[in-house]
């Protein structure tokens, strides 16, 4: 069996009904036609419902093809680009479609961001308009004197649809979101788009572990990406679905995951409900319980919240990506709300999915097949293969890195295409995987967060799910620290978060001895450090690197390490 076979095909089922194995040919078209299909089929139905606020699909559509006429008399054109710098909201999704209906592409830039980070997102891309609410508009004039971006599109931080901004006169090259989206007729620019080379959107990815790149997305990855995933996985029962059911996205609308999650509500005519504070996770039960939508995606540390209070029974569609979920919480939320939990796996390059799992998703047909715990499939014309370091095919049922290659696959780093991709088109994602006979694929570790122990490779991830097995454990993360009494080597350190019942009463022998009986002795972490929080990144992800770098700090300081 090679990879060139393609053997995930045959295991393209939900439940008793056969998936599609292809889906080419790809319609070549702009991305924006997404919501001209949903505002013709579906005028009534709400597209965005955020707090008490709400929006149909023909008033989504005739704010963003306002705001378009208003970026086309600022000046932007074709291949322009324009950043987004908003948190979820309404402002964030209408001005998502504008930008590409305005021919642009879309820089979506988390305010959590630096204001270093800012510059430099505004910079490199050479944004020529910034939208932003009125409590980071000092950041943004201050970042725009320095890169030159021309125009800031400014909404009320209450909503532009709810207060004008409490500021008086504003600066020269500063316009009022509530006053475009009113004045502006509803006629955007006509704009004739490349779907196989302009770009929708140049998404940053990379900051938490060194300066941030741009991705560059075009229109057919994108709208290829947005066929490939939810709308083939749940075909079987698209008449249900389409026009009349809801996703809750409770990811940032800037992360390339949350951006994917709003614009495939769009795709299908879907009610987007937006989360407000993707890390309220106290807010996010009460909004699933009462409004109980379709699909609800989320990442593993929201996950790892949430098995800690009572979602009760729910018959949704919980789908977990952007990191490895341990098994322990799988678990955990199964038990609770009564169906499993989907994964998927992606990452910006990628368009953002390549992967998805079928097996979990089986529950909504009333008929479970075995449930595998993995990432999952590739999708549909999508080609995968694990190589050694050396570049060579591993063997199925051993461990490479993944190599993926597709439609949805980006164009390259900004700005030069094929940047970051082989010569022949393939995205190396730096994971190494493992695939099975059935053609699901299984996450092992990231290549950097490998650790090497006197020449023995030890998955980090093998030792956060050994962690989980102790019910002490709230979040947790192993990392490499240098050994200091075999230069050249590893050891493992273990960072834990205790639930609040437990802290206190458990000890570093209780944590090593868990993990005794789950892994080899070395494997086992000869450090344990309790910590009442760990640094996530801007989506939520645990941030390992940071963890390293102070642990080394630390063993500086202390004179244990030269």
């Amino acid at each position: 069996m090679t990879y060139e076979e393609k053997p995930w095909l045959k295991s393209y089922k939900l439940g008793p009904y056969k998936l599609k194995t292809s889906l080419a040919p790809y319609p070549e078209v702009p991305v924006f036609k997404a919501l001209d299909d949903a505002a013709e089929k579906f005028p009534g139905q709400t597209a965005i419902q955020f707090k008490e606020r709400r929006f149909k699909y023909k008033e989504l559509k005739l704010l963003s093809d306002r705001l378009s006429a208003a970026l086309a008399k600022l000046g932007v054109m074709k291949g322009d680009r324009v950043c987004t710098f908003l948190p979820n909201c309404p402002e964030f999704v209408i001005s998502d479609w504008a930008i590409m209906r305005a021919g642009a592409a879309v820089v979506p830039t988390s305010i959590m961001r630096t204001d270093e980070g800012l510059l430099h997102e505004m910079g490199s891309s050479n944004a020529r308009v910034v939208i932003c609410r009125e409590s980071e508009l000092e950041r943004v004039e201050a970042a725009r004197k320095k890169c030159g971006t021309e125009h800031i599109i400014v909404t009320s931080d209450d909503g532009f649809d709810i207060a004008s901004l409490k500021s008086g006169s504003l600066p020269k090259g500063v316009h009022e979101f509530r006053e475009l989206v009113s004045e502006e007729d509803a006629s955007p620019p006509e704009v004739e788009i490349d779907p196989m080379n302009d770009l929708c959107e140049l998404a940053f990815t990379g900051g938490a572990t060194g300066v941030p790149k741009g991705v560059m997305i075009t229109h057919f990855n994108r709208y290829t990406n947005l066929m490939q995933t939810v709308p083939w996985l749940l075909g079987p029962f698209a008449t249900g679905i389409i026009g009349k059911s809801s996703i809750y996205d409770t990811i940032p609308l800037f992360h390339a995951y949350g951006h994917w999650l709003e614009q495939v509500a769009v795709y299908w005519g879907l009610r987007l409900i937006v989360a407000p504070d993707p890390r309220d996770v106290d807010d996010l039960v009460r909004t699933m319980v009462e409004y109980r939508p379709l699909i609800i995606p989320t990442v593993p540390t929201q996950l790892m919240r949430m098995a800690q209070g009572k979602i009760g029974r729910m018959n949704v569609l919980f789908m977990s990506a952007a990191a490895p979920l341990p098994e322990e919480i799988r678990e955990a939320i199964k038990k609770e709300i009564g169906n499993p939990v989907g994964e998927g796996y992606g990452l910006t390059e990628a368009g953002p999915l390549s992967h998805i799992n079928p097996s979990a998703f089986s529950r909504i047909v009333g008929f479970m097949a075995e449930e595998k715990h993995a990432l999952g499939l590739p999708l549909p014309d999508t080609e995968v293969k694990l190589v050694d370091p050396e570049g060579k095919e591993v063997p199925v049922g051993e461990d490479g890195e993944m190599l993926i290659r597709g439609p949805q696959i980006m164009k390259g780093y900004w700005p030069e295409p094929g940047s970051g991709l082989t010569d022949d088109g393939w995205l190396p994602t730096g994971d190494i995987c493992r695939m099975d006979e059935d053609g699901y694929f299984t996450l092992q570790d990231r290549v950097k967060d490998m650790v090497n122990i006197s020449g023995l490779k030890v998955y980090t991830t093998d030792v956060d799910e050994a962690l989980f097995k102790h019910p002490g454990v709230l979040m947790a993360a192993a990392i490499g620290v240098p050994d200091v009494e075999r230069p050249g080597s590893e050891r493992i350190m273990a960072v834990v978060v205790l639930k609040d019942e437990y802290k206190g009463k458990v000890s570093a022998e209780d944590i090593i001895g868990v993990c005794k009986k789950a892994l080899p002795p070395y494997a086992v972490p000869k450090y344990v450090e309790f910590r009442d929080s760990l640094p996530l990144t801007v989506t939520e992800k645990l941030w390992k690197k940071q963890l390293r770098d102070e642990a080394v700090a630390k063993m500086k300081e202390s004179g244990e390490l030269q």
